[in-house]
């Protein structure tokens, strides 16, 4: 058996959930520029991409599935935003980093214990194939109508807590956010630098 098996057609299982409390800070680094712009606040409405745990169904395109990936500190998000190249680039396509606290209560899927195991997949839900996790994704949407969004565990920094949303989701982002800069912003040039230390990445 694969470590990371397909995805049952049904899901039968309770879900495990991970309730955040109304006020999580959530941080994310998205793109201004690029193939797919957006804004702080917005979910990506094209897909699948080459992310983990898109649950839109394929082929790409765009569609009603939206999905925003965070995180609970920054570091975590520029570990996984630039992990292809292991480069923090401050310019290119125009990274922001931002912050907000939720607005309302959030019910996540989490995939940190026992709940991969019991449903017939493995720990290495995240570290497997992406195409694989991602139809996982499909099947936990489809199956748990309440679960807003997936709670998982980044394997470029220690394991730190990160987490895919869902559009059902979507409410809980803010009108406004908590922190807003460009990455090319020199106010966060040495919290860049420290960053890129501790994960050994380059920062141009």
């Amino acid at each position: 058996m694969p470590r990371l098996p397909e995805s049952p057609r049904r899901l039968t299982i309770p879900a495990a959930l991970r309730v955040l409390p109304d006020g999580t800070t959530i941080w994310r680094v998205y793109f201004a520029g690029g193939s797919h712009p957006t804004t702080w606040r917005d979910l990506r409405w094209f897909g699948p991409a080459n992310a983990r745990f898109d649950h839109h169904d394929p082929p790409a395109r765009v569609q009603r599935k939206g999905v925003l990936y965070g995180a609970m500190e920054p570091i975590t998000c520029l570990a996984e935003v630039f992990q292809a190249t292991r480069t923090i680039d401050r310019n290119a396509n125009a990274p922001w980093l931002v912050a907000f606290t939720t607005a309302r209560r959030l019910q996540l899927l989490d995939l940190t214990g026992t709940w991969p195991t019991r449903a017939g997949a493995s720990m290495a839900i995240h570290s497997g194939p992406r195409p694989r996790a991602r139809r996982w994704s499909q099947a936990i949407y489809d199956a748990y109508p309440h679960i807003e969004g997936l709670w998982y565990a980044s394997l470029m920094y220690a394991n730190r807590a990160s987490l895919a949303l869902y559009e059902r989701g979507q409410a809980a982002v803010p009108a406004a956010p908590l922190f807003h800069r460009a990455l090319s912003d020199p106010a966060l040039v040495s919290r860049l630098s420290a960053a890129a230390m501790t994960l050994g990445y380059r920062l141009v």
